[in-house]
């Protein structure tokens, strides 16, 4: 068993540290006592994350029932009141429980949000304006956790059914955890380079200019700079991930990974490779097909590059997330 093949398996034998709105998990938090469980979220991939459950509006003493909150605009801010006295303000005490959380927030590698909650809702959530509300607010827990940790991954359940967005955030999560692991066993600027070269192949699918900036500012790293390199690195790494990589992109780096293949392929394989990937691009088959057929042709003719970078396995293979895109 290779090196990579090793580390992969340890990968997917260890659960990654996800938070969570308590109700999505069956919790019985809810306003009027009930619960919003997801199932796919539960039991799909409970299997990978260790699910660290949350529920901030118990957390200031609510309870359960209760009378809901709504955020409201009041004075060219965005509070969050009853529903049925709009004095009774509850902002403060979420930043403030929110900022009580960074303890165990902090290690972190994603957080799934409930959507459309005036307290957890990451987008899109109403803001009474009198009687007529707009969907441009974001829950006051979900903003200052987001604005405490810029670059965890964080999502809704609701937007967890776009196979895109489920991938985007699940890759996500991944990488993190690796930048954590690489904490934990003590930065070092090779430590750095390997990272970033074993991801290249990622954020070139998700944005070129972010591959192009990025490259450059590993390979200025060295000893007395390292931890401002790092830190600056991570933080673009993680914003550049947060776009969708397209079939375009997906198609580049497919054909640029191609490219190790051909002094070994004869030219009906080219050609087979060739199409496998033109009926992605041309979204007649899923992106697993032509990663499937270069796996195939890797394992024939091994590539020490291609096997180490995390582009061909992202995340565990039983999630199929590749299936979907």
């Amino acid at each position: 068993m290779t090196e990579a093949t090793t580390e992969l398996v340890q990968e997917e034998a260890s659960k990654i540290p996800v938070g969570i709105s308590s109700c999505l998990l069956g919790e019985k938090v809810r306003f009027d006592g009930q619960h919003q469980r997801d199932a796919f979220v539960e039991k799909t991939l409970g299997q990978f994350f260790e699910f660290r459950a949350f529920c901030p509006e118990v957390a200031i003493g609510l309870g359960i029932p209760r009378r809901p909150i709504r955020l409201v605009a009041i004075d060219a801010a965005v509070r969050c009141v009853s529903t049925v006295d709009d004095t009774l303000d509850y902002t403060q005490e979420l930043r403030d429980t929110a900022n009580e959380q960074i303890a165990w927030q902090q290690s972190l590698c994603g957080y799934i949000l409930k959507k459309s909650s005036p307290s957890c809702g990451m987008e899109r959530v109403k803001v009474y304006d009198g009687d007529r509300p707009r969907r441009d607010g974001v829950g006051i827990y979900a903003a200052t956790l987001m604005a405490n940790f810029p670059n965890l991954p964080v999502e809704e359940e609701g937007r967890l059914g776009d196979p895109v967005l489920r991938e985007n955030f699940i890759q996500r999560v991944y990488v993190l955890s690796r930048w954590r692991a690489l904490e934990r066993e003590g930065l070092t600027v090779r430590g750095l380079v390997t990272f970033h070269a074993r991801h290249k192949l990622i954020l070139m699918s998700h944005c070129l200019n972010a591959y192009r900036a990025l490259g450059p500012l590993v390979a200025g790293a060295n000893r007395a700079n390292l931890e401002d390199t790092a830190q600056r690195y991570i933080g673009e790494l993680m914003a550049a991930l947060k776009q969708r990589a397209t079939r375009g992109r997906h198609a580049n780096v497919l054909q640029h990974i191609q490219g190790y293949l051909k002094q070994y392929l004869d030219a009906d394989d080219k050609a087979e490779m060739s199409e496998a990937i033109a009926q992605y691009l041309r979204a007649q088959v899923p992106l697993i097909v032509p990663i499937t057929l270069l796996n195939h042709y890797f394992r024939k003719h091994p590539n020490d590059y291609i096997r180490d970078s995390w582009y061909m396995r992202p995340y565990p293979a039983t999630m199929s997330l590749q299936n979907d895109i």
